[in-house]
């Protein structure tokens, strides 16, 4: 499987414009990329654009605090589900992690898993940066008590992005049946490809055209 069967194609920003939402969508099919990432939003046009295509749409939950009430994450996650989102990426409440209000986490990820239904793949984003390493751990715990498919490094949009460190200890803490998403800060081939080595099954990333242009460059050698 090569880099772009595990790439989310990412486009998050508050001033992305809808002619950048179609760029998204038809990069993803030239190159193969496994989704694309987009605000919900978008979710519609994205869905409309991919239509007989295998990539997946997918979008952001309670992004980028993770502070939004648990109802309305699970709104969220209904409403986009209905508009053709495939894979929902969450993200939890900081803020309860570091309280050690645990059971309020697990409870906000259950919201939005049981709020996915077997509908749509659940991603965690744990935010790795504001956290400790222990509460990487139990974060990760959490998720998988709560029954989401992934755990996710990252937003991109706080204080810094995926560390090979980090994914290596959510893998171990997840163990292989999980998926663990590396996002934020990837922008080239080698850290790509060092995220998978460590243990990533999937990376977010809004340079992946340059990181797959790369990975074919560097395979006429």
């Amino acid at each position: 499987m090569t880099l772009a069967n595990k790439i989310d194609h990412t486009a998050l920003k508050p001033d992305t414009t809808k002619e950048q939402i179609e760029t998204l969508c038809n990069e993803a099919k030239l190159y193969g990329f496994y989704s694309v990432c987009v605000n919900p939003t978008w979710v519609p046009l994205a869905t409309e654009l991919l239509k007989g295509t295998d990539i997946a749409v997918c979008t952001v939950i309670g992004f980028p605090l993770g502070a939004t009430a648990s109802p309305v994450k699970a709104f969220e996650t209904k409403y986009t589900i209905e508009k053709g989102a495939t894979e929902v990426d969450m993200v939890i409440n900081v803020g309860h992690l570091k309280d050690g209000s645990h059971e309020a986490v697990q409870q906000d990820i259950e919201a939005v898993v049981q709020a996915a239904a077997g509908n749509a793949l659940v991603k965690v984003i744990i935010e790795t940066c504001l956290l400790t390493d222990s509460e990487k751990q139990k974060a990760c715990q959490l998720a998988v008590a709560a029954g989401a498919d992934y755990v996710k490094t990252s937003t991109g949009f706080s204080t810094g992005g995926a560390t090979t460190e980090d994914i290596a200890l959510m893998r171990k803490t997840v163990g292989p049946d999980i998926g663990v998403k590396a996002s934020g800060g990837v922008r080239d081939q080698k850290t790509a490809q060092a995220m998978v080595d460590a243990g990533a099954s999937r990376i977010g990333a809004s340079s992946s055209v340059s990181i797959v242009k790369e990975e074919d460059s560097n395979s006429d050698y």
